[in-house]
């Protein structure tokens, strides 16, 4: 059985601001996240990322750090978190993180000219994030290697459809009449 799949499907939705969205234990640490499903979510990752020669693994804070954080345990690849807060450490980067509901400036650190990258995130929307986030690590000097999503929300805007990324993805869902409804089961790369 896809646990992916299954959950998605059995995903709350909630309206707010005139906005329908799930609510999913990858995209928003609720419902419960089971095991069995984080596990099999990093499996699908492994299998779909470009991992030779990455040394390391970049994801925003903070709904991408247990996914990261599980890959990187299965990987032995490192783990850089970008953070909201300031911590002023040598080669500190900050970058401007514009999404579909907020602008923040979040930091980079421990990123350097030539580190090969993999760019983790739980949900690929309006691409915003991920944007703000390779550019930050061209601006370093690091090669991006790869990016996954666990979860695409197909439809609107998505800011990295313009740049020279592909988004690899686990799946694609929409939100149609507050129905989860599975564009593609099995994602788009």
């Amino acid at each position: 059985m896809d646990r992916l799949r299954q959950s998605m499907l059995d995903a709350p939705i909630i309206e707010k601001d005139g906005y329908q969205y799930f609510v999913h234990p990858i995209s928003d640490g609720v419902p419960m996240l089971e095991p069995e499903l984080l596990r099999e979510i990093v499996i699908k990752i492994i299998r779909k990322a470009e991992l030779e020669d990455v040394d390391k693994i970049v994801t925003p804070a903070a709904m991408g750090i247990h996914i990261s954080t599980a890959v990187s345990l299965m990987t032995d690849i490192p783990l850089v978190v970008i953070r909201k807060r300031q911590y002023g450490l040598e080669g500190e980067v900050s970058l401007q993180q514009a999404t579909g509901y907020s602008e923040n400036e979040m930091y980079v650190n421990d990123v350097y000219e030539g580190d090969k990258v993999l760019v983790l995130d739980d949900v690929l929307s309006t691409g915003g994030t991920l944007v703000g986030i390779t550019g930050a690590l061209e601006e370093i000097g690091a090669e991006i290697v790869d990016i996954v999503a666990v979860i695409k929300k197909v439809g609107g805007e998505n800011k990295v459809e313009d740049t020279d990324y592909d988004v690899k993805t686990l799946i694609n869902v929409d939100v149609v009449g507050g129905e989860v409804v599975i564009e593609d089961p099995q994602g788009d790369g």
